[in-house]
């Protein structure tokens, strides 16, 4: 990444089609950071569970991403909030399959395994907010 390329940013999901316009958004910052292919597909398709996890139960929220430097390596993070009805058991949520809604219940799971860290804060009736994180390999 050079000088001028934009370090951070936001992305508002109000839509639907947001959660294809944040994959956009997720795959350029990756891709310009310098992620291969692989980890590049992994955080495109966690940033699509995330973002459709915001569309779906919350109707609205934001995605802010961000590159991260640890002096040693280089990674992006990505944070997700919205407003909406919240997680009442977190440790519940995280289990493959598990769905309050329609869905497979692999969103949050997934997201976990295809990044290497992911953590939630949740209050139920105020809101959610998950902050994903993939470091490049060396």
């Amino acid at each position: 990444m050079n000088e001028n390329e934009p370090h951070q940013g936001e992305f508002r999901i109000t839509s639907e089609n947001d959660i294809v316009m944040a994959r956009k958004v997720v795959r350029d910052a990756a891709t310009t950071l310098g992620f291969g292919l692989t980890d590049v597909t992994r955080i495109v398709t966690a940033a699509s569970e995330l973002t459709r996890n915001i569309y779906h139960y919350a109707k609205s929220g934001v995605m802010h991403w961000r590159v991260l430097n640890s002096g040693t390596e280089n990674g992006l993070e990505l944070t997700f909030e919205d407003q909406g009805p919240g997680i009442p058991d977190i440790e519940k949520a995280m289990e493959p399959g598990f769905s309050t809604g329609k869905g497979l219940g692999m969103g949050l799971p997934g997201s976990k395994r295809l990044m290497d860290e992911l953590t939630i804060e949740s209050t139920v009736g105020k809101g959610t907010t998950v902050v994903v994180r993939k470091w490049m390999r060396k």
